[in-house]
């Protein structure tokens, strides 16, 4: 268990038993989440209190009677409200694991959420079960009973609530003017870019870049920037560079503003993640 302040604590794992699955278990008062995007399935169940959260230009509660999901890359935020504590259990498919996820279920396209909060009891609490089932702390977990209950609830979940096909929306043109800027920042994530840089490449001006990002991604150009450096960074210290390194490489000034980041976005520290890779 690890402590990002007094009154927050995580614990963040790897599920070995799983291809592309990661958990974590947080108990927040007072923890609040940046506008950020994961490249994994979100699945989130509340154990108590709750919070709430923005998604898709609206706010949403996170509560016991709702089960969270969000697609991959789909930019959301969250922080306390209405709550004194939020402690849940959340769920991170990665590609390797919707591969797997697919296949498992016969399903040869990916699927996606048109909705982020699901009150299905029943789901909920399977769930929960199945976090609980891998959680790092149960050393009785069955691998044979594990692995029924994964293909059960995210079955169940995909059957009953996932719209067939691959998500498609139409490119705005918000888009298309950015594709210069995407270009750049992917490609210089880690050098010291200004908006006036960064608009230039589309003729812009710095007011017209920020509002195209809000409005063609739902996310700013500088925290945009961040979810790329943060991308890095979790490569570098995957691949087992050192935490100063990676920090650095990946453009951050320094392992503190890493750190900071990291916690912001993702509920957990960098060496928190790093553990739960070496496990």
């Amino acid at each position: 268990m690890a402590k990002l302040d007094p009154l927050n604590t995580s614990r963040y794992w790897h599920a070995p038993e799983l291809p592309g699955m990661d958990m974590l278990h947080a108990d927040f008062t007072t923890h609040e989440y940046a506008p950020h995007v994961h490249h994994s399935f979100v699945i989130a169940v509340t154990e108590v209190g709750g919070s709430e959260f923005k998604s898709r230009g609206r706010t949403g509660v996170a509560q016991q009677q709702a089960l969270l999901v969000f697609n991959p890359a789909e930019p959301h935020s969250g922080r306390m409200g209405g709550s004194a504590r939020w402690r849940y259990r959340s769920f991170y498919l990665a590609e390797p694991g919707i591969r797997h996820l697919m296949t498992t279920l016969g399903i040869d396209q990916t699927r996606y959420f048109g909705d982020n909060v699901f009150c299905d009891p029943e789901l909920i609490d399977s769930f929960l079960e199945l976090h609980r089932a891998f959680d790092g702390n149960d050393a009785q977990s069955d691998p044979l009973r594990q692995q029924e209950m994964f293909v059960h609830s995210f079955g169940t979940l995909f059957q009953n609530h996932a719209q067939p096909g691959q998500r498609v929306l139409p490119v705005p043109a918000d888009a298309r003017v950015l594709a210069p800027v995407l270009e750049l920042l992917h490609d210089a994530y880690a050098e010291r870019l200004t908006l006036e840089q960064m608009a230039a490449t589309a003729a812009l001006t710095p007011f017209q870049l920020i509002g195209a990002f809000n409005r063609s991604i739902g996310l700013t150009p500088h925290t945009y920037l961040t979810q790329l450096r943060l991308r890095a960074a979790i490569a570098l210290l995957t691949a087992g560079r050192p935490l100063i390194e990676a920090a650095v490489a990946s453009g951050f000034y320094d392992q503190s503003a890493l750190t900071r980041h990291f916690k912001r976005t993702f509920g957990m520290t960098p060496l928190q993640y790093v553990r739960a890779r070496t496990c």
